[in-house]
């Protein structure tokens, strides 16, 4: 299974999230530093996706 590594771009990372699905709230997207398998779960959840498709759209974001 992949990990999630977010770095300094997550500001941008989480506007596109916002912009995507308007239901995500900041709460939502609130990432604490080490604590991605957290907000991985948390999206997973809002979003109905697997844990595999929610790292593969942030890991897409950031390369975009």
């Amino acid at each position: 299974m992949s990990n999630l590594r977010i770095k300094g771009n997550w500001n941008e990372v989480k506007g596109k999230l916002k912009e995507k699905y308007g239901d995500l709230t900041d709460d939502d997207l609130t990432y604490a530093e080490g604590k991605e398998d957290q907000l991985v779960g948390k999206l997973q959840k809002k979003l109905g996706k697997t844990r595999q498709e929610v790292i593969d759209e942030i890991e897409g974001m950031k390369d975009s």
